[in-house]
């Protein structure tokens, strides 16, 4: 109340006079004056373009621009029992080894088998063992919180369904979380549903024991792009901050 006091008290010609006048007759013209208020009151440097973190993945990197983007969420769905997820999980951990940085993996499922990879690898894992996806998505949002981890992978892979009633409101607030950081948020799906991910992709594979055998059967995976938000959520953080 205090607030609205101010803005009627303010001088007529005077942006808090324009928004209190407004707010009477034309609410939409009200809040595009009260923006332009608090970027006058509370100015902001502009974020940059987005920036990505480069996988070294080739097949991934060309398939969504050049990496997976920070300050934002990625949806990676997998429709298939055998699509190679955890093969990708093992290749970024290399990645995370080779550019010396720590991955955050939040196992919803305590799915997540460590010994093929070795010691080596796994100084580069931070490994956060869950039950369930309530207690996955609780982590998460004490992880995209840090912002300390440039790769947070997120694998709801094996939840079962009935468990996975996530409200899009939750999404939305870890999107939120993510955005101020240079942190990529890699959530790992069976089925697409996460609202807020910028970035939506899938990966249409059906391996067998034979494909994972292969020596190259990580180039193998086949990713296409289901939906990119990714220029207009760099454009909406450049014009609002």
């Amino acid at each position: 109340m205090a607030a609205s006091g101010k803005i009627h008290d303010s001088p007529a010609n005077s942006a808090p006079g324009r928004a209190a006048r407004l707010g009477h007759s034309t609410p939409a013209g009200a809040i595009v004056d009260l923006r332009k208020l608090l970027a006058e009151r509370f100015p902001h440097s502009p974020f940059s373009a987005i920036t990505r973190l480069v996988t070294g993945l080739s097949f991934l990197d060309q398939a969504i621009g050049g990496g997976l983007p920070k300050g934002a969420i990625t949806e990676l769905t997998t429709p298939q029992i055998s699509a190679g997820s955890a093969s990708l999980i093992q290749a970024l951990l290399q990645t995370a080894n080779r550019n010396h940085f720590v991955l955050a993996l939040i196992d919803g499922r305590d799915s997540f088998d460590p010994q093929p990879l070795g010691n080596a690898l796994l100084r580069n894992l931070f490994w956060v063992r869950c039950t369930t996806a309530f207690k996955t998505i609780k982590a998460a949002d004490l992880l995209l919180r840090d912002g300390n981890f440039p790769l947070v992978i997120v694998d709801l892979v094996l939840n079962p369904p009935e468990g996975l009633k996530i409200p899009q409101t939750t999404w939305y607030r870890l999107q939120r979380l993510v955005e101020p950081t240079s942190t990529a948020c890699l959530v790992l799906t069976r089925c697409s549903m996460v609202s807020s991910a910028q970035l939506k992709i899938v990966l249409e594979n059906s391996w067998t024991l034979e494909t994972f055998q292969k020596a190259d059967a990580i180039s193998r995976l086949n990713i296409r792009v289901q939906r990119s938000h990714l220029h207009q959520f760099g454009n909406e953080r450049a014009e609002t901050n």
